[in-house]
């Protein structure tokens, strides 16, 4: 018998893990849901468990993998950034993600925060609602198709993103390390260095995953190579960006606005980004549609099955992967 043990985490679907189990594994499964959230509740709900279904505010830390017997941490989402994947590959401990489920919502959600800012839409709503009809209570808005776009990173979800940006017949700029610039060009994309990004582009969407290189790495002097008129997105992971320097820039007037998908302490509380008439938030919901989510749950638990059974799980994550 088998014991698995789900987050309970809005996103994630018991009946869905137990119709795959059921269909994919010989042996009898028991589906428990808990309230994770810290090592110690996982390390106490997860005893004896062969596998665990987590969320992203779980740490899945070597001391937590030294205090259970795990076979597989599957990752309910694309990014692994509060697993410790080297620790799992070093006790014999699968870890798996789902990468691909939700590259349309994402890219189509970053789009839609750039255009809202780029367009004033929050200033012109407020200005409506308040009994004003102006305008001029969005100025200033430029063109999108007299814009350079940059995206850092440029996995999936970003050059999914770009075909979107290319429609608006802006100019396309991307960095990315891990990806060739052969990449890039095909898909009508110029490949840049990091500060030629913030240099030439008038706009940057971030897509990048959250590591030690990535963390903090859109800092104070990336900002100021941005414009009066540029709109910052960051649907990636919230680190990523350096939110004290991104509220300086807001305050200072050095960029127009940013969209947020993703903050630093989720949820937030007393979070000065939040709020704002230059900024848009939104509760790292880029991910979602209900197709989206139907094809998490079932990814994840196709993967768990698969560790379970002896077999390669197609969402493994390769401990030796040059993004982690």
């Amino acid at each position: 018998m088998f014991r698995v043990v789900l987050s309970a985490f809005p996103m994630i679907d018991p009946e869905t893990y137990r119709a795959v189990f059921a269909d994919r594994i010989d042996e009898p499964v028991t589906v428990e849901v808990a309230e994770l959230g810290s090592t110690e509740r996982l390390i106490g709900a997860a005893s004896d468990a062969d596998a665990v279904v987590t969320d992203i505010d779980t740490p899945v830390t070597a001391e937590a993998l030294d205090r259970l017997d795990l076979t597989v941490v599957a990752r309910a989402a694309v990014g692994v950034d509060n697993v410790d994947v080297a620790a799992a590959a070093e006790r014999g401990v699968t870890v798996t993600r789902v990468p691909d489920y939700c590259t349309d919502e994402v890219a189509t959600h970053s789009v839609s925060l750039f255009l809202a800012c780029l367009r004033s839409l929050k200033r012109y709503d407020d200005d409506v609602a308040s009994g004003g009809w102006s305008w001029e209570a969005g100025r200033p808005v430029h063109r999108a198709s007299e814009s350079t776009v940059g995206l850092l990173s440029f996995g999936p979800i970003a050059r999914r993103a770009a075909e979107r940006f290319a429609s608006f017949d802006a100019d396309l700029v991307a960095h990315d390390p891990f990806v060739d610039d052969e990449q890039m060009t095909e898909r009508g994309v110029e490949p840049v260095g990091f500060d030629a990004l913030f240099e030439r582009a008038d706009h940057v969407a971030v897509y990048a995953p959250l590591t030690e290189a990535t963390r903090g790495i859109v800092d104070a002097d990336a900002l100021a190579k941005l414009g009066s008129h540029s709109v910052l997105v960051n649907v990636g992971r919230g680190p990523v960006v350096d939110a004290d320097a991104l509220l300086d820039a807001l305050e200072a007037d050095a960029i127009k606005g940013a969209g947020l998908d993703v903050l630093a302490e989720e949820p937030p509380t007393e979070d000065p980004l939040v709020g704002r008439d230059d900024t848009i938030v939104t509760p790292h919901a880029a991910w979602y549609s209900e197709e989206a989510r139907d094809d998490l749950n079932r990814s994840a638990a196709v993967d768990v099955a698969a560790a379970l059974t002896g077999e390669t799980p197609p969402g493994r994550v390769d401990p030796d992967a040059d993004w982690l």
